[in-house]
């Protein structure tokens, strides 16, 4: 390894605080990949649950994996050296088994980056016993693995804890003799889908008409979550200054939401909510690294936790700054936010997500203007100076009206600022809506460009009437690409592999495979379409989506998850 490269990843590992070491030959070692740069996987609390739970069996080692940053990337160019890992500067070819957490769309791109720099071959029937296993998870395997079916050995569908343990067994088995002995064993793990023990059909014009499922793989996968997540760890261990949450101790309180958000995978794909004892959660934060600078409070939901002023209240008693996410505005009171700014924080950020009520009513958001103008209130009476908000433009349903109506609403929420006396900023987050799987608007398409070009150029001009707002929004061609992406079938990831490959737009390597990108990311689907999920279990069916979807096109609330709610069938 050269000298630089070396000191490099050495200076990395030296500023984190926290995790194991096991000295060199003592376990095996297992990869755990996470396709976006060290700041960004550092901060993922599945990634660091997960690597715990790799290392709590006896005999495997976890060797971290992110992809290099400008000034890394320089040196592996220079220095001729494969991917290599963070904890001890060793291949990542030269692991077990090779975890992935893929998390968004777009790093689809960075997996198959690092993949190809760590020296593998970039399909799985190209590996054989010489290469590790690859094994994806997180929530873009969770709602559509297919895009990615030639890249993977096998898929963690769900909540990845007791199918991590068992994957590890598998790789321990000295009576498997080859691959396919092993992932004949992975396929017989809940929650375990092998791609390539399924054969994609296709009609006679080329659409997707489902799986079949080869060698007695079962017809259905179901999503695996887990019903006592104290049974494993619910923290990060490592601190440091290096990501997103610098020195920052994380601490999940809940897991799962069950607010019904119609445009959200999460809501769907990981209920129920778990809210964890309180005592449990003291117990992590009591646990904390030394080092640590403030405590952040983790949950789809934290403020719907039903005992969060009995947190707040011992974290103000031991004089614990901390952070939360997920914050709605119908949730909040003085006591929180008042222990927010005094944590520190400048930005007081909540997710109104439309515009107008019509539309906050058809995706069951639940949150009034009322409710946003309070939220401002709250932060201007605790000194918090600046106020977010999450914004989508594109809804299904949405009409020119509803985004004039963001632009009045944004006027009318500068001037609740300045009537609250707040100097600060009004941020707004806005970006195009794109539909996802196993959402009441998995059948819809992107909004057509031209509407949400207009639509953002509308907001655009009304931020600029107003002083002291900010408007952020992503580029439409990175929209564009994650729509296609978000439900693509075994075509697409052709598409992917080729752009890749070939150093190819991905427009382009679609239109070698006969689809326009455009066209791919905008059609809405009809309700008898054979979906490329469809052979995943939730643990609702069609039929409540479609009740959904009925019921956003009237405007119709859906009340919040309770105890003995049996709607969706999720909890039985």
């Amino acid at each position: 390894m050269s000298w630089e490269l070396k000191q490099r990843l050495l200076s990395i590992r030296k500023a984190e605080e926290g995790g194991r070491h096991f000295a060199p030959g003592q376990r095996q070692p297992a990869a755990f990949l996470y396709p976006n740069v060290y700041k960004v996987g550092m901060s993922n609390l599945g990634m660091a649950i997960l690597r715990q739970v790799i290392e709590s069996r006896g005999g495997f080692f976890c060797r971290r994996y992110f992809l290099p940053e400008r000034d890394l990337a320089a040196l592996y160019a220079k220095s001729g050296e494969p991917l290599l890992s963070v904890d001890d500067g060793q291949p990542l070819a030269e692991c077990r088994v090779i975890f992935v957490m893929l998390s968004f769309e777009l790093d689809y791109m960075n997996l198959l980056a690092m993949l190809k720099l760590g020296g593998l071959p970039l399909r799985a029937a190209e590996r054989d016993e010489r290469w590790p296993l690859v094994i994806i998870g997180g929530p873009c395997a969770t709602f559509d693995p297919e895009p990615l079916a030639e890249v993977a050995d096998a898929f963690v569908i769900g909540e990845g804890e007791e199918a991590v343990g068992r994957i590890l067994a598998v790789i321990d088995d000295a009576g498997l003799a080859n691959k396919k002995e092993q992932l004949t064993a992975l396929a017989k793990i809940d929650g375990v889908y092998v791609p390539s023990f399924y054969e994609p059909l296709w009609d006679e014009g080329g659409k997707f008409a489902g799986l079949l499922p080869l060698a007695g793989a079962p017809s259905r996968i179901k999503r695996q979550w887990l019903h006592d997540i104290e049974a494993f760890p619910h923290t990060g261990d490592i601190i440091t200054a290096g990501t997103e949450f610098s020195k920052m101790f994380i601490v999940e309180v809940a897991r799962g939401c069950g607010r019904h958000c119609r445009f959200c995978m999460a809501g769907y794909c990981f209920r129920r909510p778990r809210p964890r004892p309180l005592e449990a959660i003291i117990a992590d934060i009591e646990k904390r690294p030394p080092g640590t600078a403030k405590i952040g409070l983790m949950g789809a939901a934290v403020s719907d936790y039903p005992r969060l002023q009995e947190l707040e209240a011992y974290l103000h008693e031991q004089g614990l700054p901390f952070a939360m996410a997920s914050l709605r505005a119908d949730r909040l009171d003085l006591a929180t936010v008042e222990a927010l700014a005094a944590s520190g924080q400048k930005t007081l950020t909540v997710a109104p997500e439309a515009g107008s009520a019509r539309l906050r009513a058809a995706i069951n958001k639940g949150i009034t203007e009322e409710d946003v103008v309070n939220a401002i209130r709250l932060a201007a009476r605790a000194g918090l100076q600046h106020i977010k908000c999450y914004f989508m433009l594109g809804l299904p349903g949405e009409e020119d009206a509803d985004a004039e109506e963001l632009c009045a609403l944004t006027a009318r929420l500068r001037r609740a600022m300045d009537e609250a006396g707040s100097k600060g900023d009004l941020i707004l987050s806005v970006n195009a809506f794109v539909p996802k799987p196993f959402t009441p608007y998995q059948w819809e398409g992107l909004c057509p460009l031209p509407i949400l070009k207009k639509r953002f150029k509308m907001l655009a001009a009304a931020c600029k009437k107003e002083r002291r707002v900010l408007l952020l929004t992503e580029s439409l061609k990175e929209t564009v690409e994650q729509a296609v992406l978000a439900r693509g079938d075994r075509r697409t990831g052709r598409a992917l592999l080729a752009a890749f490959e070939k150093g190819v737009s991905l427009k382009r390597a679609l239109q070698d495979e006969g689809l326009a990108m455009e066209k791919e990311a905008c059609a809405v689907w009809p309700l008898d379409t054979v979906l490329p999920w469809q052979q995943l279990d939730m643990g609702f069916d069609k039929s409540y989506l479609l009740k959904e979807r009925e019921k956003s096109r009237r405007g119709e609330a859906t009340l919040p998850c309770f105890d003995g709610c049996r709607r969706c069938g999720v909890c039985g």
